[in-house]
């Protein structure tokens, strides 16, 4: 049977994203996702997990990650002092080099017994030949374990979402390797439908409200402009507290919407009693 991802309770899927997340499953092609910070891009991998019932492997990627290490670290380090000291009661055999390999992600995917998700979460942050590096090894599903001369082959190609915040370029390779997919921020209809999958009894009269100030504040060119994260947070301190905004000028627990000094800052300077935006 197709394994088709259709959303969850907690995940709004529009249709575009819908189609390229199956058809890269259908194609067992690594998608690539991009766009702004808080359009959904990590919880993607999360959520297509939860709802298709399989297990996730995560790889938080880092500047100074080396490919090899997302695949398998062999540890030299503990072999050594087995080798001094004895394994004592551990099980560990000195002789047997595999008792002293460490699955990175990418291996526990590949060794899964069953097809799991595996994000590669903000892989702009590596440097390119890691990148180049990961594809070979995605593409051809396996990579070898050098210290014992040992090919290791996916059991199960896995499902691949690959993140990025584009702080650096990919590589021409990598790029041609994936089904690329950009999340534009939701519009405000949109925006509606992910809160209601939070908060499904939200009063309109409040979302309507909140929604115009969120997205009046997001234009305002803040270093950090509020995200759907941010707003669902400010809407659940909102009911909580049982206030309903009325205006730009006095937004409750404006610091749940904007996180950076600066930006609180910049906001109590621009809006004064002088300059109103009512709704």
């Amino acid at each position: 049977m197709p394994v088709e991802f259709t959303g969850t309770d907690k995940y709004y899927l529009n249709p575009e994203l819908r189609e390229i997340i199956n058809i890269a499953i259908a194609m067992e092609k690594p998608v690539l996702v991009t766009g702004e910070a808080g359009t959904g891009k990590t919880r993607l991998a999360y959520e297509a997990a939860r709802g298709l019932g399989l297990k996730l492997e995560v790889a938080h990627c880092k500047s100074t990650m080396k490919g090899e290490e997302l695949c398998y670290v062999y540890d030299t380090v503990l072999r050594l002092n087995d080798s001094r000291f004895g394994s004592g009661n551990t099980g560990r055999n000195v002789d047997n080099i595999w008792d002293y390999i460490v699955w990175g992600p990418i291996g526990r995917a590949f060794v899964a017994d069953q097809k799991v998700v595996l994000l590669l979460d903000e892989i702009d942050k590596t440097e390119s030949d890691v990148q180049d590096n990961l594809l070979d090894v995605l593409d051809e599903c396996q990579f070898t374990v050098r210290e014992a001369n040992h090919v290791v082959e996916a059991k199960h190609r896995p499902i691949t979402v690959i993140t990025s915040n584009a702080k650096r370029e990919l590589s021409d390779p990598f790029l041609r390797r994936c089904y690329c997919h950009y999340i534009p921020f939701p519009d405000p209809e949109e925006m509606k439908e992910i809160v209601r999958l939070h908060y499904p009894d939200i009063d309109k009269t409040l979302l309507n409200l909140a929604l115009n100030i969120f997205y009046e504040l997001r234009k305002q060119k803040y270093e950090k402009p509020p995200s759907t994260g941010e707003l669902i947070d400010w809407l659940g301190a909102l009911q909580r507290s049982n206030r309903i905004p009325k205006d730009i000028i006095k937004v409750p627990y404006v610091s749940v919407l904007l996180k950076r000094t600066g930006d609180i800052l910049k906001y109590k300077e621009e809006f004064t009693n002088e300059k109103k935006f009512r709704f």
